[in-house]
């Protein structure tokens, strides 16, 4: 495995934390993005024993968006490279093996935003803070992933006026599972996890893939999508041991197989 500078983690049986580390805010450079990819394109090396991952920030913010010193040497010939490596980082986050509970405190602004918002949930602490400022800066980018936590009146709201708005204004459009007491942050966001993750990890893998899959589709083809990955879950054991124990009303042993 890769040794990686911007990013810590520990694992308590099913659930894994991640932390942003990057001082003074966690804004993400070139390199940064780099690491975020090489981590969730490889989670199961990382975090072999994880089912969920909770991804939180060191320090007064979750991610203060990027390192603003990329975007001054921005311009239309390096611009493809750099602005690959962002998207790399954010579908890694999203098609990672394992379900990820964004836990937000401070400021999610920008790339910070759209780390949170590739996440499967999010829960905030109080007085945490999002926006799209793309246009303070010259740039663009984040409607759409802003687009997973609010509708798009909201949208437009916050990416054209750039400002920062507060969990408590968003949290009734349901993209935020829960506000809590900042020092309540991390375990409220584990005892999620650990909900989700007493799950078959094999099940989790598979639920993840179809979610992502069935995301952007209309009724008739997401089902169908649904489908196949039932089919697919059926040829594993953990499948059939979950029906089991719940009809022989007992706590199922997962394999993973």
């Amino acid at each position: 495995m890769q040794d990686l500078t911007f990013l810590d983690w520990q694992t308590d049986g099913p659930v894994a934390t991640v932390w942003l580390n990057r001082p003074p805010v966690n804004a993400v450079d070139q390199q940064f993005y780099r690491e975020i990819h090489t981590f969730f394109s490889n989670v199961e090396e990382y975090l072999p024993e994880a089912r969920v991952v909770v991804l939180a920030g060191r320090g007064k913010h979750f991610c203060a968006g990027n390192d603003l010193a990329d975007f001054q040497t921005l311009d239309p010939g390096n611009a493809p490279t750099q602005l690959e490596r962002a998207r790399e980082a954010f579908w890694a986050i999203y098609d990672s093996s394992y379900p990820v509970i964004a836990a937000v405190h401070g400021v999610a602004v920008g790339t910070g935003l759209a780390i949170a918002a590739s996440c499967d949930l999010l829960v905030a602490a109080e007085g945490a803070r999002f926006a799209t400022p793309e246009v303070n800066v010259g740039v663009l980018g984040g409607a759409k992933h802003l687009s997973r936590l609010v509708p798009q009146g909201m949208v437009r709201l916050m990416h054209y006026t750039g400002d920062l708005y507060p969990a408590e204004q968003l949290l009734p459009y349901g993209g935020i599972v829960d506000i809590v007491p900042q020092a309540q942050l991390l375990d409220t966001a584990r005892e999620l996890a650990r909900s989700i993750g007493r799950h078959s990890p094999v099940t989790l893998r598979l639920a993840k893939r179809s979610l992502n899959g069935i995301e952007y589709r209309d009724l008739k083809t997401g089902y169908e999508f649904e489908q196949g990955k039932t089919r697919e879950l059926s040829g594993y054991a953990d499948s059939k041991e979950a029906v089991n124990a719940f009809l022989e009303r007992r706590n199922p042993v997962y394999t993973g197989r």
